[in-house]
């Protein structure tokens, strides 16, 4: 393949996203995660998986930034979920450390990428992203009217 995209963020949100670019067969993707030995086995797994369920795209499991470097599309799901008692306020300002470094990094290995972002809370972390990169506003998009849409159309169907 000769697209490329990097999915920064290997737990249940990254690893499924990898998972359905996969199963599309639009890139290889590659798979990055702070947590040593995570995306490489998931991304393994999913590579493997290619021959049963009939793709043939590359996921690449990774620690290391320098992987995203070429990337097309680069998609944020790093930080952390919200916790009990945690306030929207701390949840901004872990999550917003986390994407200025992602962000930074993906630019600093693909000038040329555009960065979906799935970080929460995603329209704040969407007003980071564009500030730390300086990135046309076309380049960074957020998923979060896709997300209440998908929400909203479950609890009509329920």
């Amino acid at each position: 393949m000769n697209k490329k995209i990097a999915v920064v963020g290997a737990g249940n949100v990254g690893a499924s996203c990898a998972m359905y670019l996969a199963e599309a067969n639009m890139a290889d993707i590659v798979l990055l995660d702070i947590v040593e030995g995570i995306p490489q086995g998931k991304g393994l797994d999913l590579t493997q998986a290619g021959s049963v369920r009939g793709y043939n795209a590359i996921v690449k499991g990774s620690n290391k930034f320098s992987e995203m470097k070429g990337a097309d599309i680069v998609i944020v799901t790093a930080g952390l979920p919200r916790k009990p008692g945690m306030t929207r306020e701390e949840l901004l300002n872990i999550n917003a450390g986390i994407v200025r470094d992602v962000a930074s990094a993906a630019v600093k290995q693909s000038p040329d990428t555009a960065l979906i972002i799935f970080a929460n809370p995603m329209d704040a972390m969407c007003h980071v992203t564009l500030e730390t990169t300086g990135l046309p506003k076309a380049r960074v998009i957020g998923q979060g009217g896709m997300l209440d849409s998908s929400r909203y159309r479950t609890f009509i169907a329920w």
